[in-house]
């Protein structure tokens, strides 16, 4: 039954292709009016029940204007993750849970057309040459695409959706990512311009929190963004730009890396920077940004911990420039005030588990200061991992606060 449905939806999507007229670009109220006069035409649909019809009407529509079966998927408010592991084989993560659906795309090479339509909507190209590309959808959900030779079980594609409303800081105090007294620790510490770096896990939540300590920034400074894909939401801010990679092709346009919008970023007056997440080289570059002057820039990185986060920024900035460990970990000490590491429980829930302050670089070893610390309590009856962020340590760095007029907030 699933394959004759599959062949008539096929067959009236030939129909609608010979109707479509190339010679213009067409409404999508005009390529529904064609599906429409299509589907009346088809005398088997009168046995299919009207909910069934409305379907196929819809499914048509999203294989030639839209995403196809990914459509519905991408527009769900509780799915985070989609995953495509060739035409046959689809999971999402559905409020933190991963399943398997019952679906598949009609062929590989539909598969291919959307991944085209997806890549060539943020300007970005992807073939055999350049089987990978990171790309994002006109929502803002993060793409990551790998294609053949690359992948050997057909293309790969992975959609990272975010929510529809921006998450806000009490949002997340309800539930229970972080206490409401370092939530408000938090507040002050971007007031006053301390630079805070963000690390976790995959799927451990660092964009969204990033993007919530941003609601913090003070609405007239000038603040510039630099992402691999555009994917920051980040809410309130007047004098904001938004920078974005480009990759190289054979056409001959010129590869632009994070680290190129860096050094272009300097001259643009910025108040603070931020850097959607650093992976490599261009650690170097952000170090030399929170190094001068530009107060409370911010940034994320995959880390198990905060002090795992240290040594993974030494290596990322020793594959840019060649310089002493040592000075490379009085660059950090110096750069970066606070880090905020983040993860994810067995009960799939995200929490704040460290904040640590850093505090200075001696004997070559990085001081940290931790703030505050989550401690588990144990499981709740629904298996829901208990536990608190308990306070470990007074900041001790508050020149920026005093400067800020704030220390006595603390």
């Amino acid at each position: 039954m699933l394959r004759e449905y599959g062949q008539l939806k096929q067959e009236l999507r030939r129909r609608v292709l010979e109707q479509l007229d190339y010679g213009r670009e067409q409404t999508d109220c005009e390529v529904m009016e064609i599906i429409d006069e299509v589907l009346l035409k088809e005398d088997s649909l009168r046995l299919l029940p009207v909910g069934e019809s409305h379907r196929l009407r819809t499914e048509l529509f999203c294989s030639l204007r839209r995403l196809d079966i990914l459509q519905n998927l991408v527009e769900d408010p509780e799915i985070t993750e989609i995953m495509i592991n060739g035409p046959n084989s689809i999971f999402v993560e559905r409020t933190g849970r991963l399943q398997e659906l019952d679906m598949r795309f009609e062929s590989e090479e539909k598969l291919q057309d959307v991944i085209q339509q997806i890549v060539a909507g943020c300007n970005r190209a992807v073939n055999e040459a350049s089987p990978i590309v990171d790309a994002r959808l006109s929502g803002g959900a993060r793409v990551n695409i790998v294609m053949n030779p690359v992948a050997l079980n057909g293309p790969i594609v992975t959609i990272r959706r975010f929510p529809d409303t921006p998450i806000t800081m009490e949002e997340l105090i309800r539930r229970e990512t972080l206490s409401r007294e370092a939530a408000e620790l938090l507040r002050l510490l971007v007031q006053a311009g301390y630079n805070i770096f963000i690390s976790g896990g995959t799927g451990s939540g660092k964009t969204t929190f990033l993007n919530v300590l941003s609601g913090y920034i003070p609405d007239w400074e000038r603040v510039v963004t630099i992402e691999d894909s555009a994917e920051l939401q980040l809410q309130g801010l007047r004098n904001l730009v938004r920078l974005e990679t480009r990759n190289g092709n054979v056409e001959g346009c010129r590869e632009i890396s994070v680290r190129d919008l860096i050094r272009a970023s300097l001259r643009m007056r910025p108040d603070r920077i931020v850097v959607g997440e650093v992976r490599g080289a261009e650690a170097v570059d952000m170090m030399q940004c929170l190094n001068t002057g530009h107060d409370g820039s911010m940034s994320t990185g995959h880390a198990n911990s905060a002090r795992d986060m240290l040594s993974r920024l030494e290596n990322m900035i020793l594959m840019g420039i060649d310089i002493p460990l040592t000075a490379i970990r009085k660059q950090i000490a110096s750069g970066i005030d606070i880090i905020v590491h983040l993860g994810r429980l067995r009960d799939r829930s995200r929490k704040v588990l460290e904040i640590s302050e850093m505090i200075d670089c001696e004997d070559s070893v990085i001081r940290l200061n931790p703030l505050y610390r989550f401690e588990e309590q144990g499981e709740s009856p629904e298996g829901r991992v208990q536990g608190t962020l308990v306070r470990k340590g007074d900041l001790i760095r508050d020149q920026k606060l005093r400067a800020a007029g704030l220390q006595s907030h603390i």
